[in-house]
């Protein structure tokens, strides 16, 4: 009898149709089924061994949640036996025109999740903002669920692995020689992936709550793709190869390919070709070694609308151009996708979401100190100021949008455009994670052309991670007015141009395990931040730290149902004041975590 090793995760969903991934121990037909007769089935496909199906699910019917069941071989594997958790279902929106006036999309995201360790373990890190979720969601149903889940980036650590994983790759290899206890291949990536997936708590939430995901670098290794000097140094190790091959198949395998529709799926011909074949590894593997060597082999960015809500998801890592003359954070066919996305049936929308593990707005020493140091590895103060600047890039990590100053240029003309016009969206969000803490930054135009959206940065980092104390304190300094005014300072010495925009921090900082949620009715919008604390004889709750109405008209949630989303009857957390205290939750920084560095 065949077995599930992994999943359900529901991925894709529309009104009427679905996308449901699982992985079993060995070939078999997957049936997807539904109370109301919706359903679908998928032969099993392999990769290395393994077996997988992405199962469309059609028949649904718009505005409905339907349970649904997992049959392997017509035999039933999903809910589990004696399962404590609701039944899974799939929530579907209500048709274009049909949805009712209280009805609106709430849009949870994070990034930066560590796996969690065994039940009866100490977590070094504290609380998991998603176990958290999961287990308050799974104790009341009347709680409303997000309706989709952003994972915008570190799904997997790849370089930062538990002691679990170290023992079971030493018993694969010697982890004394490189890469250590860093995982080496596809094999051992899919062992991270089970770590992190079937947590009991993060299992249900994944199978019951739509995601979207996009890597950053711990999917595949700190400070991937951050320099030329850097690539070429990891491609000289005799390890590399193998660690970024492995990285790129297991990423197409588990997570990319849940981020496409249906639709997308059937026009897709190297996932036609991998389940028409006994086993796709060799593919699958030629597929990833052509998109580490030329990013323009393959799009790893997707686009989804969610009725009037759009969504642009981004690859920020993958399809750099590294060259010092020309450096990019995408390379030119990728920034005019982004450009086609986000203007495409302007009017449309009413919130445009950039999805983008890496923030566009930084504090402001660090943006300052990014450009600085970009300049001065270009050559602007000579060669030895370009050695010790490249040293400083790869060690500091600098190598956010502001490392690429014509790529934020490029961005923000992108988006003040976006929110331009008499058919300008309400809000223009950027959402990002990577730097190991939240906060909001809204930017001002030193020409005094304010778009008619209001644009924002949201940035939400970690789920489950931390961050050493001397960051926080360097990330606090880096909003501070002296902190801007030595960023200034760098900037004279690069002989930095003026960038088009400030910005100010309107929201945070927060350190700690935590989630934000938007909730978009119209064009209104509401955003809040709910983190995840300790009680007092063990468990976790999550703690509302923030909630503001970004936009004017009806507030989501407001009156009737506010207090049914997971985390609304808590009280106002600590450091919810945008200028007081961090708002950390405790322990999050307790013991020896696995996040030494932000992102």
């Amino acid at each position: 009898m065949a077995g599930l090793l992994l999943g359900p995760l529901l991925r894709y969903v529309d009104e009427i149709s679905a996308t449901v991934w699982v992985e079993t121990d060995r070939p078999c037909e997957v049936h997807v089924r539904c109370e109301n007769g919706a359903g679908g089935a998928e032969r099993t496909w392999q990769v290395a061994g393994h077996h997988y199906a992405l199962v469309p699910v059609a028949g649904l019917a718009p505005d409905s949640e339907t349970p649904y069941r997992v049959l392997l071989d017509g035999e039933q594997v999903w809910p589990l036996p004696g399962s404590r958790f609701p039944q899974s279902t799939i929530h579907t929106p209500a048709a274009p025109g049909d949805a009712p006036a209280d009805q609106h999309l709430r849009v949870a995201f994070g990034s930066c999740r560590w796996a969690a360790p065994p039940a009866d373990a100490h977590d070094p890190v504290g609380p998991d903002a998603l176990d958290t979720l999961a287990a308050a969601l799974a104790a009341d149903p009347a709680l409303r669920r997000p309706d989709v889940l952003l994972l915008l980036g570190d799904q997997v650590y790849a370089d930062q692995t538990s002691d679990a994983t170290a023992r079971l790759l030493a018993a694969r290899r010697d982890t004394s020689e490189p890469p250590w206890r860093q995982v080496a291949d596809y094999e051992e990536y899919t062992h991270l992936y089970a770590e992190s997936w079937l947590d009991p708590e993060v299992r249900w939430l994944l199978s019951t709550v739509p995601s979207c995901m996009i890597f950053d670098d711990h999917d595949v290794m700190d400070d991937w793709n951050t320099s030329a000097a850097w690539q070429a140094r990891m491609r000289a190790t005799p390890w590399w190869r193998e660690r970024v091959l492995g990285g790129l198949m297991s990423y197409w395998v588990y997570q990319h390919l849940g981020n496409l529709s249906p639709a997308e799926l059937e026009k897709d011909e190297l996932y036609a070709r991998v389940r028409a074949l006994p086993d796709g590894t060799d593919l699958v593997r030629e597929f990833a070694a052509a998109a580490d060597a030329d990013p323009g082999c393959a799009r790893w960015s997707y686009r989804r609308d969610f009725g009037r809500v759009r969504l642009v998801m981004v690859d920020t890592r993958a399809t750099r151009v590294l060259d010092e003359g020309r450096r990019a954070m995408l390379d030119p066919a990728e920034a005019g996708w982004l450009r086609e996305q986000v203007l495409a049936d302007h009017g449309a929308y009413d919130h445009l979401l950039i999805g983008s593990s890496l923030p566009w707005l930084l504090p402001n020493l660090i943006h300052d100190a990014e450009g600085w140091n970009a300049a001065l590895c270009a050559g602007a103060r000579g060669a030895r100021w370009a050695r010790r600047s490249e040293s400083l890039r790869q060690r500091a990590d600098l190598e956010h949008w502001a490392a690429f100053p014509e790529s934020f240029a490029a961005l923000t003309d992108l988006l003040t455009e976006a929110g331009t016009g008499d058919a300008a969206p309400a809000t223009v969000c950027v959402l990002s994670g990577d730097v190991h803490h939240a906060y909001v930054a809204e930017p001002h135009w030193h020409d005094g052309s304010t778009p008619a959206a209001r644009v924002l940065q949201l940035t939400c980092s970690p789920v489950h991670n931390s961050i050493p104390a001397t960051m926080r304190a360097g990330f606090r300094f880096g909003w501070s007015r002296p902190g801007r005014r030595l960023g200034h300072a760098l900037a004279r010495h690069a002989r930095l141009e003026r960038p088009p925009i400030g910005w100010r921090r309107t929201g945070g900082p927060w350190f700690g395990n935590q989630l934000m949620t938007l909730a978009l009715d119209g064009r209104a919008a509401r955003l809040r931040l709910d983190q995840a604390q300790r009680e007092q004889g063990g468990g976790a709750r999550l703690v509302r730290a923030w909630d503001e109405e970004l936009t004017g008209g009806k507030a989501p949630g407001a009156g009737k149902g506010a207090e049914a989303d997971a985390g609304a009857a808590s009280e106002k957390g600590p450091g919810a004041d945008a200028g007081e205290g961090p708002g950390e939750a405790p322990g999050a920084d307790a013991g020896k975590g696995p996040g030494a560095d932000a992102g």
